[in-house]
């Protein structure tokens, strides 16, 4: 995990005017699709079979994050950043725009609208890496972690006003006002865009789609940071979704409030989570990462307790503030840690893999808490989550977040091999083989050094890898691995190895007497 780091002012990224104008484009964006879903279940909920087709909203909103999201990642991290959030944003506009005229002109039958919500719900999962992706390079890197804390509050003010303001606008002025808003604000966010172009930028080789989806899947297996950091954050999702999935059945049965109380609760989450932006820098300076997320989720499992018992409204709103703290402490901090661990050339991929994480331990924790309520009650599926939550917080002791302070994520170019035959033959595969002499004194350090260098050439393209020692000569170890053309081995060189790959890779060569020596076999054409 990240160094906690300085104190700095949770706001300081908002000094930095690139920064500060595609954060506010995001914020106004993120109100309008909030005033969407109010829209689109509005629509809805005076129609036959309401309850099934209102949910069904949160449903195509959500199901494409679990569809999609790798694949925005691939394209994120293969195109030119930029141009792509534009051309999904120009997309989303039309359909906005196509969502509004036939709501206005009284064509909108449930099963279209339905179908239009998950078309801005692919949109937005489009955007979402290509957008995150771009903040290490927006941002001076000690930034990071609160430029991650200003995006999370900038999806939970959406959270709070957009619904309001939903309301307000559905009761004077319809639902396809607040569609036509909604594709204005992507319109205004592409323009935004738009106007930065030196964010973008094609990679040097840019990969075709397949490979890349391969490779980014190789990466996320192979990578443990990303490992423990996706597990902990399902193990805090899961539980934590109980609250957002069973609050309105809290105002109504155990507070006896209607909409307006509901939006209270609301509110005071995202009051919750703006003051966390306060307190997060002194937080960060004071508590390791995994104490910080240790205190986030015991916070929050008290609060999930403390909620479901209180039959008080000013006492539900006042341990519902820790709530929004401890949600954006954690959920900054984990996306903190993500980009600062990621190298360019696969972080949108990897962002992609969170979002995919993100929003569906959300919806499968609504369903399990949905189901546990049903079954046992309100207040023992709320303390049942505490529990879990709690132990989730407890697992830290045996899956801790790795440190990445130490380590160095430059991108380093490795000199490139040469051949005297031409690559493009045959199947295209590459074997490429390293002797390594290793003295009997030397044997045990050189194989926990290999086993880290095992991990990173997986990382960065290889598809198969193996060690053999020879069977007549003890000091003799073969390393041998496999990847699947000669491009994307020249990638492993150019544009995949950061420094600590360098030391993974050096730190296995040092032991080596004489210095090792590696061969690159292609694959022969051999015919029937």
């Amino acid at each position: 995990m990240a160094d906690p780091g300085s104190a700095s002012s949770s706001w300081a990224p908002l000094r930095i005017g690139l920064f500060r104008a595609l954060w506010i484009a995001a914020l106004v964006s993120n109100v309008g699709t909030w005033m969407q879903t109010v829209g689109a279940q509005w629509l809805l909920v005076q129609g036959p079979h309401a309850s099934v087709l209102v949910s069904l909203v949160q449903t195509a909103n959500t199901l494409p994050a679990v569809l999609f999201a790798l694949v925005g990642g691939v394209l994120a991290d293969i195109f030119d950043r930029v141009k792509l959030l534009v051309a999904v944003l120009a997309g989303m506009t039309a359909a906005g725009g196509a969502l509004t005229a036939l709501t206005a002109a009284h064509r909108m039958p449930p099963a279209l609208l339905l179908m239009f919500t998950f078309v801005l719900g692919t949109g937005a999962i489009l955007v979402a890496p290509a957008y995150q992706s771009l903040v290490p390079d927006m941002v001076p890197r000690p930034l990071v972690p609160a430029a991650s804390a200003l995006s999370s509050i900038s999806i939970n003010l959406a959270r709070a006003i957009g619904p309001a303001i939903a309301g307000l606008l559905v009761a004077r002025v319809g639902v396809a006002a607040v569609f036509g808003l909604n594709a204005a604000t992507f319109l205004l966010y592409a323009v935004v865009v738009a106007c930065h172009p030196q964010l973008g930028g094609t990679p040097p080789s840019p990969e075709r789609f397949i490979p890349g989806l391969r490779a980014g899947g190789r990466y996320m297996r192979h990578a443990p940071v990303v490992q423990r950091i996706l597990l902990r954050t399902a193990l805090f999702l899961v539980p934590g979704s109980s609250l957002w999935a069973l609050l309105p059945l809290i105002a109504t049965r155990r507070l006896a409030l209607g909409s307006g109380g509901y939006g209270v609760l609301l509110g005071a989450l995202g009051v919750g989570a703006i003051g966390g932006a306060f307190i997060l820098p002194q937080a960060r300076a004071r508590l390791s990462a995994n104490a910080l997320v240790a205190v986030a989720s015991l916070t929050y499992a008290a609060v999930l307790a403390a909620v479901a018992l209180s039959r008080n409204l000013a006492l539900t709103v006042l341990v519902l503030l820790p709530a929004g703290v401890a949600w954006i402490a954690f959920l900054s901090n984990v996306n903190a840690a993500l980009q600062l661990f990621l190298p360019k050339w696969v972080r949108a991929r990897g962002l992609a893999a969170y979002q995919m994480v993100l929003f569906g331990a959300q919806a499968a924790g609504a369903a399990l808490w949905g189901v546990v309520a049903g079954a046992a009650g309100l207040v023992p599926a709320f303390l049942i989550s505490a529990a879990v939550m709690a132990a989730g917080a407890a697992t830290l002791w045996f899956w801790p977040f790795h440190e990445i302070a130490d380590m160095d994520r430059s991108l380093v170019r490795w000199p490139e091999p040469q051949l005297l035959i031409s690559p493009d033959r045959g199947n295209g595969l590459v074997l490429v083989r390293t002797t390594y002499t290793i003295a009997a004194e030397k044997e045990q350090q050189f194989l926990q050094a290999m086993a880290r260098l095992r991990k990173s050439r997986l990382r960065t393209g290889a598809t198969d890898w193996a060690l053999y020692q020879d069977g007549q000569n003890p000091r003799l170890f073969i390393e041998l691995f496999g990847v699947p053309s000669w491009e994307e081995h020249l990638r492993q060189h150019r544009e995949r190895q950061t420094g600590t790959d360098l030391q993974y890779h050096d730190d296995a060569a040092a032991l080596s007497d004489p210095r090792p020596q590696t061969d690159h076999y292609l694959a022969a054409d051999v015919r029937e």
